[in-house]
């Protein structure tokens, strides 16, 4: 993979490292909008793996691999920001599908079913399931998938419901992770279970599926129905 000269060969190194950031780009669009085009994603992966390739430099201690995913995702998270990542419409229903859920906790003092949510938003129960899949790109995102402080924190700083808000300052509160830890356990059985599944386990969804006997599609709304009731349970805080 190296020249005589000891630089990095840029077309077998990008040929050699597309696996990894179409990967990546699979990963990252399980928790985005449908409005998103993978092909989008994996563009933006790949300048930042020419940018990876062009800015590394060896001897420094630091496996090429491991700088590589860092800029791929950095290049991929400034695509999206860039692009408006979640259309107005999905906020909106994101709003909706809140609103239901709080006010649906409150009043039955335990969690909804989705056909209850359904019947409080005045939808079929498919017509709710499609909504999960239109607004899985307000879901939760890892630490890392965000940088800096203030209102334009990455992907958190674009949900967060407060501009005023500091996302990173809010997520490092323990407190607050230990409510996030504190709704988790309160899902329902299924939808904890694909949280571990998807998050702890690192499993993508059609490997949820498979170990669920359920279809792919049905994952992404139960992944979806959890995250928005995560959603509702911590915007009361």
């Amino acid at each position: 993979m190296y020249k005589p000269d000891g630089t990095l060969s840029r077309d077998e190194t990008l040929r050699r490292y597309e696996p990894m950031v179409r990967r990546m780009a699979h990963q990252m669009i399980a928790r985005l909008p449908a409005s998103v085009e993978l092909d989008d994603i994996v563009q933006n992966g790949m300048i930042g793996l020419m940018d990876a390739l062009e800015r590394f430099e060896t001897g420094h201690g630091a496996q090429f691999e491991t700088y590589a995913a860092q800029r791929v995702r950095g290049a991929m998270l400034d695509g999206l920001r860039q692009n408006d990542w979640m259309p107005r419409s999905v906020r909106k229903a994101q709003r909706r599908l809140d609103e239901a859920l709080r006010g649906l906790e409150h009043r039955l003092g335990r969690a909804p079913t989705e056909s209850e949510i359904a019947s409080a938003m005045g939808l079929r129960l498919e017509e709710y399931h499609g909504l999960l899949q239109e607004a899985r790109g307000a879901q939760l995102v890892h630490y890392e998938d965000f940088e800096g402080g203030g209102e334009d924190s990455g992907i958190l700083g674009a949900a967060a419901t407060d501009p005023s808000e500091d996302p990173l300052a809010r997520i490092e509160d323990a407190e607050f992770r230990g409510a996030l830890v504190a709704a988790i356990r309160k899902l329902p059985e299924r939808e904890r279970n694909v949280m571990g599944l998807y998050y702890e386990q690192e499993l993508n969804l059609r490997e949820i599926a498979e170990v669920l006997g359920v279809t792919e599609s049905r994952v992404c709304q139960i992944h979806g129905q959890a995250i928005a009731r995560l959603r509702a349970s911590m915007g009361k805080r």
